[in-house]
């Protein structure tokens, strides 16, 4: 099989099937009342359809079906992002605690570790194992969860993963990776094929259904992909691609922390609130379109980093960390201090 139909014909599949199959699921989720609606802690003014995780799947599957044979060593992962789907679908329509989902999730990737697929930067012993499945394990579920909380504007998730998803996807094809970097496109597509019905005033959200689902596959494309031999630029380029969820979870935790708003790793993983990375950017004076732009030139930013050290050595690996570090610092001293003058005006 060629090249153009390894990557076009799934990535045109699952474009076209995303983007004609999510109205379809919008109707379903105003019929069957799967509506996110409005209250304090969330922007949005009126109910809003979820379900639309489901027209991203649909991409997704058409592109892998046009695939099928050459994706044997992603079926683990792609049976697991079934789960996570079935998951997500069950948390927007019924609700499940955090406890019942951290579980699903931390048992499905032991699963899927103990068939092979981990990361793989440590000593072959029995220590050396454990410790790939425990740091896999802390990964995907931080990964995934991470994206579930960046949904937190109309278009953020859906096209923050278009751009990780193409820088991901131009590492694989410029190191001949083509069947990872079809799937990657078709996932890429089927975000693209959504985006409309969600970009401003969106008229369906990804619901749980989509945002984990992309942050389950985001966080194993970083662990499948070969991108470099040398340790420490392997583990940066996916770091870097995904640097502001990354950094969204890790800031907020701080925050919620410091202001005792939490105190154990559940109450974090129930707490919801407008504390995240984009809503301060809008408390700062963005719109919510501003906030999206933005985080989207972050992202891209962070992509092209990464792409850069693909082709270049652990020295090189670090100053980009130390870049991307020098650029978060920035911002999260602009919010504190934004956050400190707010806090002023608004108690005088």
């Amino acid at each position: 099989m060629d090249h153009t139909v390894y990557i076009i014909i799934p990535t045109l599949a699952a474009l076209i099937a995303a983007y004609f199959s999510t109205p379809f699921f919008r109707i379903l989720a105003v019929k069957l009342r799967i509506l996110d609606l409005p209250n304090r802690r969330k922007i949005h003014k009126r109910a809003t359809p979820l379900l639309g995780g489901l027209g991203v799947f649909s991409g997704l599957v058409a592109g892998v079906i046009i695939n099928w044979q050459n994706l044997n060593f992603l079926l683990p992962v792609f049976y697991g992002a079934i789960i996570i789907v079935i998951l997500g679908f069950i948390d927007d329509t019924r609700g499940l605690s955090a406890r019942v989902r951290l579980f699903i999730e931390l048992s499905l990737v032991l699963v899927i570790s103990l068939m092979g697929i981990r990361v793989t930067f440590m000593p072959d012993t029995w220590w050396g194992n454990i410790s790939e499945i425990i740091i896999t394990m802390f990964w995907v579920v931080g990964v995934t969860n991470a994206y579930n909380y960046l949904d937190g504007l109309d278009g953020l998730a859906a096209g923050s993963a278009v751009v990780n998803l193409f820088c991901f996807a131009a590492i694989l094809y410029g190191s001949a990776q083509y069947a990872l970097a079809a799937f990657v496109l078709s996932l890429m597509s089927g975000c693209l094929g959504f985006l409309p019905y969600n970009f401003r005033k969106a008229k369906i959200f990804l619901g749980d259904t989509g945002s984990t689902l992309i942050g389950f596959l985001l966080a194993y494309i970083g662990i499948i992909g070969y991108w470099a031999s040398d340790n420490v630029v392997k583990i940066s380029i996916p770091i870097l691609i995904l640097g502001v969820p990354i950094f969204d979870m890790i800031f907020t935790t701080i925050m919620r922390i410091k202001e005792a708003k939490v105190k154990t790793f559940i109450e974090w993983l129930k707490y919801g609130g407008k504390d995240h990375f984009h809503h301060y950017l809008v408390d700062l004076g963005l719109s919510p379109i501003g906030a999206v732009l933005f985080i989207y030139f972050i992202t891209f930013s962070l992509g092209i980093s990464a792409i850069m050290v693909s082709n270049d050595r652990a020295s090189e690996a670090f100053m980009s960390f130390a870049q991307a570090g020098i650029i978060f610092g920035i911002i999260a001293v602009l919010i504190v201090i934004g956050k400190k003058r707010r806090t002023g005006w608004n108690s005088n």
